[in-house]
């Protein structure tokens, strides 16, 4: 498989990475077998897919743990594995006692790709953290510079960081190799702003989400069929996910449905399905180093992989993103899609809203 760059780091992915999130069973995506994730990473790398991501948040720690069991005895100098620290952990002591806990859990003794899971602002980390002690930038980064030089993390990386807090984070002088960010057919936002800024600057992007949390899997014949943890975004009426949803807007869902429409028609007429021709999509996007797409089963992996390796034709690109972008304008700039724009975690806050 090919791979992309971390630009000036040099850091090397491959085009098609695998999002482990539901790894280790819990809440959000149900339960997950252990044995089809051993098998399912196993195949994985056979097939040149060897870019793993998690987070120490996903399923509190157990999808770390999983990977972790799924990657005994495959040979660690030729994966890549990246996880990501949540942002209320970034006091200096908490950087390292982290760090440590994820190489613990993932089995390994450096990591490839550290990244800060979310911007260190107050609005953001008041979701990881009950205190709400929102840790400097600078102190964070200068950990991370010095676990880097200890040889326990390879590049640095951050999350979901919009473009003030990106440069923050480089003004700190620590190279930056990635910004991994939401990227798929109905998640565009990023291309207004902060894909054109990365190239720019030189900074990779990871883009996640690429079958939007199983909307553009085609696996739910209509909105009333998707699970409740994944109608929290801003596609959606917020009566829809109750106590769930945070952003309290009216939601897109009448563009959102019309976009699905649309694209299910092209793939038909292409003879593809849904999710081979949002995986193309995702992966064409100018700036893109690497997109990200679980797999829970080697079924889905192997479809993956078959999607990956064929190119879209621009025309296609073109028209669907003629199809989508009634709703990347109903949507707005704003790429944090759980949260109402005026408290967008991306960036520092424009308005006196609420930290809620």
């Amino acid at each position: 498989m090919k791979t992309g760059n971390g630009e000036k780091s040099g850091l090397r992915l491959p085009v098609l990475g695998m999002g482990c999130w539901p790894f280790g069973g819990g809440e959000y995506w149900g339960e997950q077998s252990q044995d089809d994730v051993n098998l399912t990473v196993r195949r994985a790398v056979d097939l040149g897919v060897h870019y793993f991501d998690t987070a120490e948040a996903y399923n509190q720690g157990r999808s770390e743990e999983s990977l972790g069991i799924a990657l005994r005895g495959l040979p660690r100098d030729k994966l890549i594995v990246g996880t990501k620290l949540s942002p209320s952990h970034g006091r200096p002591q908490a950087v390292v006692e982290h760090c440590e806990a994820s190489l613990r859990r993932l089995g390994t003794e450096y990591i490839d790709l550290y990244m800060v899971h979310w911007p260190m602002l107050p609005h953001s980390v008041v979701h990881f953290s009950k205190d709400g002690d929102c840790p400097p930038a600078a102190e964070a980064f200068a950990a991370l510079e010095k676990l880097r030089r200890q040889g326990k993390i390879r590049h640095v990386g951050v999350s979901n960081f919009g473009v003030e807090v990106l440069e923050e984070a480089r003004a700190t002088g620590v190279e930056i190799a990635v910004n991994e960010l939401p990227y798929n057919l109905l998640c565009r936002a990023i291309e207004r702003e902060m894909l054109p800024h990365c190239r720019r600057i030189g900074v990779g992007v990871i883009g996640y989400m690429a079958l939007m949390q199983g909307l553009l899997a085609d696996i739910y014949p209509t909105l009333d069929d998707v699970p409740l943890w994944q109608r929290r975004t801003r596609h959606f009426s917020p009566a829809r996910a109750g106590e769930l949803c945070r952003h309290g807007e009216a939601g897109a869902e009448a563009e959102t449905n019309a976009a699905l429409a649309a694209i299910r028609s092209i793939a038909t007429r292409e003879g593809k399905t849904t999710p081979e021709i949002a995986i193309q999509w995702a992966m064409a996007g100018e700036g893109i180093t690497c997109t990200l797409v679980g797999a829970r089963n080697e079924r889905e992996l192997e479809a993956n992989v078959r999607a990956a390796a064929a190119p879209l034709d621009p025309a296609i690109v073109a028209e669907l993103n003629a199809a989508t972008e009634p709703l990347m304008r109903k949507l707005g700039p704003s790429f944090d899609y759980y949260e109402h724009t005026d408290r967008d975690r991306t960036r520092p806050l424009r308005s006196a809203a609420k930290v809620a």
